[in-house]
C-alpha cells in the first residue's frame, strides 16, 4: 500500500546546504516570536521578536530570510488587525469586523506553526501575505 505523503525533494540542480543548529533554531524561534509575543502583549509586539531575530542573525542568510518574512507578515496583519478594529467601533463594520478578527488570527497561527514547522526540517517558509518591508 503506498502513501499520499510524499517527502520534501529538494532540486537536485541546487546544491544543497544545511543551515546550523543555530541557524534552525533562530529561524524556528523568528516564526513563533510574533504569535508568543501577540499573546503576551495583546497583539501590540508581535513585530519585536522577529526583529530582534533580523538584527541579531543578520549576517545568517536561512535564519535572516526567516525572520524577515516572520516581520513582513506580521507588519502586514497588524494592519488588518488594526483596520478591524475600526469596522468594530463603527456599528455596520461590526459585522465584517468580528469575523475579519476571527479569520486573520487562525490564518496568523496557522502559517506561523506552518514556518516553524518547516525551519525545523531546514526547509525555508514564504508567508502568504506580506508587505515586503525587510528583506
Amino acid at each position: 500500500m503506498s502513501s499520499p505523503y510524499q517527502p520534501y525533494q529538494p532540486d537536485p540542480a541546487v546544491p544543497a546546504t544545511t543551515p546550523s543548529g543555530g541557524s534552525r533554531l533562530a529561524a524556528i524561534f523568528a516564526h513563533l516570536s510574533a504569535p508568543i509575543a501577540a499573546l503576551l502583549s495583546a497583539g501590540s509586539l508581535s513585530l519585536l521578536g522577529p526583529l530582534l531575530v533580523w538584527l541579531v542573525m543578520k549576517n545568517d542568510p536561512y535564519a535572516r530570510k526567516a525572520a524577515a518574512g516572520a516581520f513582513n507578515f506580521n507588519l502586514t496583519f497588524w494592519l488588518l488587525y488594526l483596520l478591524s478594529w475600526v469596522l468594530i467601533f463603527t456599528v455596520i463594520g461590526a459585522v465584517v469586523g468580528i469575523p475579519l478578527i476571527v479569520v486573520l488570527f487562525l490564518v496568523s497561527a496557522w502559517c506561523h506553526i506552518k514556518g516553524a514547522v518547516r525551519a525545523a526540517d531546514d526547509r525555508p517558509y514564504d508567508y502568504p501575505f506580506q508587505i515586503r518591508v525587510l528583506s
